[in-house]
């Protein structure tokens, strides 16, 4: 099962990266929850996710995942990934900076019968605020 699961997971990043907000829902099941470290409450179902993904397209019209990492175990998977664009749309109430970001995180999915059930994601939020200017360096 691990095979189908990696190409799952690069069929799914490349939706992302098309920025096709669509097609990248089809990846989720009707049921899904998400859990993001930078949300206040979790997505649910594939509308959930278009309505996260046009946010953070709004605020960043040049994302793009890299996969750093994948470990598959059963029907879960870990990704490590960096996300890298350029702050051009408000993003959390923060007027654009044009700055260029870049951010590690990680997204632990479920899924069954090809699509995303369940996940979390944790991310460097605290680096997305120094990358935009809005913290120190540590």
């Amino acid at each position: 099962m691990t095979q189908p699961l990696e190409q799952f997971v690069n069929d799914l990043l490349a939706a992302w990266n098309s920025h096709d907000i669509d097609r990248a829902a089809k990846f989720y099941a009707a049921g899904y929850i998400g859990d993001d470290v930078g949300q206040a409450t979790p997505h649910r179902g594939p509308e959930g996710i278009r309505e996260f993904l046009a946010r953070y397209l709004s605020a960043f019209p040049d994302f793009h995942f890299a996969l750093d990492e994948l470990v598959v175990d059963g029907n879960r998977v870990a990704l490590v990934w960096t996300a890298k664009g350029t702050h051009q749309g408000t993003l959390m109430n923060i007027p654009p900076t044009g700055r260029r970001i870049s951010i590690r995180g990680v997204s632990l999915l479920t899924v069954q019968d090809n699509q995303v059930q369940q996940a979390s994601y944790i991310w460097d939020v605290a680096g997305l605020l120094r990358n935009i200017g809005l913290l120190p360096e540590l």
